[in-house]
């Protein structure tokens, strides 16, 4: 069977070619408002699919297929690894979002969305935000992440923040023995919405940081709240520095061949979708001695806020499955260990059971008899 990587790889490829392992990609074309955009159903044995819309200037068409297909594939291994009852979905849309947005466009996306008739929801991503998903809700009940104000349930780089630090305990538990974070030192790179709260959270429990961003305010008001506890220093120098745990908190592709070559820390947990440049440097990691805490499970703090907030905002739910991240990740580091592969490998076959698990499920019930999908709409 061909694989996703082969069929995007190749250039003669038809879309049916390249979508090859997804159940729907639908393509989005209105002509009155100049919505171009791509919505892509991966997997929805586990649930509806739920994911994100960003909102980017690609060069091609293609571009955009490319990167919707590999976003909603994750987002299905993303939400088994959070335990939601949820399948993968992205959507993309074509445009510059500092020069292209209309209250009208993101109307007619939410149109879109809503001829889906629940198979996909989405919400904020990359490029957009709640203000345009206001917009879209005038036309569809199929938003996620929506405002409190609108029956959301608010900032979700709260519980991702939350999310990563029970990552990074987790990770110090593995290679220590023991996860306080009081007295150990941790390289943060970037101090964003979720870089900057992670930070918050370590310096509180006693911690150390070097950090770094290009948002010298954010530096500055780091640099207060930690005093003495706090390292600033520039952006290609937050590799080498000497610490326990990297916390990528800012791009993707950071795990490369020139970056691991200058780490001296002993785990990474961070942030960041898409950490590693290429699957391989999970191996590389590995024979290097690093224990890497795979980012979809240590990001999933956002997604646990967004799937519960359809069956109605619950804060304390929220907290409790944002919490077992932290039994998520030692069970992928002790599975890791037992089977001698990686813990990214170790990572996508817990997920892939789960989802067989769900599909053994669905299969006992006749088709007419399936458990319907039935959220709460504002």
């Amino acid at each position: 069977m061909v694989t996703l990587e082969q069929s995007l790889k190749s250039e003669n490829a038809s879309v049916l070619d390249k979508m090859v392992e997804h159940e729907q990609v639908l393509f989005c074309n209105d002509k009155a408002t100049g919505l171009q955009a791509i919505i892509a159903i991966h997997d929805t044995t586990m649930g509806p699919a739920l994911g994100g819309c960003r909102m980017a200037p690609y060069k091609s068409m293609d571009d955009a297929l490319k990167d919707v297909l590999r976003l909603s594939k994750g987002m299905t291994y993303k939400c088994a690894a959070a335990d939601v009852d949820f399948g993968g979905g992205k959507s993309v849309i074509i445009g510059d979002p500092l020069k292209d947005k209309t209250p009208e466009k993101f109307r007619a996306f939410g149109q879109f969305i809503d001829s889906l008739n629940g198979r996909f929801y989405t919400g904020t991503d990359m490029g957009t935000t709640l203000d345009d998903f206001v917009q879209a809700m005038k036309e569809t009940d199929y938003i996620a992440g929506k405002p409190v104000e609108f029956g959301g349930g608010g900032d979700s780089s709260i519980p991702t923040a939350l999310g990563v630090v029970y990552g990074v305990k987790a990770t110090s538990q593995a290679l220590f023995g023991n996860d306080k974070l009081e007295g150990k030192t941790f390289t943060i790179q970037g101090l964003g919405k979720v870089g900057f709260k992670v930070a918050e959270h370590i310096l509180a429990e006693g911690g150390n940081v070097i950090v770094t961003d290009i948002n010298e305010n954010a530096l500055d008001e780091i640099r207060k709240i930690g005093g003495s506890s706090v390292k600033v220093v520039a952006s290609d120098d937050i590799y080498s520095q000497d610490a326990d745990i990297f916390i990528p908190c800012a791009f993707g592709g950071v795990i490369n061949d020139d970056t691991i070559a200058t780490f001296k820390v002993q785990g990474i947990a961070g942030s960041a979708n898409n950490q590693l440049a290429e699957s391989r440097h999970s191996e590389v990691l590995r024979e290097k001695g690093i224990l890497y805490a795979p980012d979809y499970i240590v990001n999933g703090g956002g997604l646990i806020q967004v799937a519960d907030e359809l069956y109605g905002a619950n804060p304390a739910r929220v907290l409790a499955k944002t919490q077992n991240i932290y039994n998520s990740l030692l069970e992928v580091f002790t599975q890791a260990e037992q089977d001698q592969i990686t813990t990214a490998t170790a990572a996508d076959r817990m997920c892939e059971k789960r989802i067989a698990d769900a599909k053994n499920r669905n299969s006992f019930f006749s088709q007419a008899k399936r458990p319907k999908w039935n959220f709460k709409h504002q």
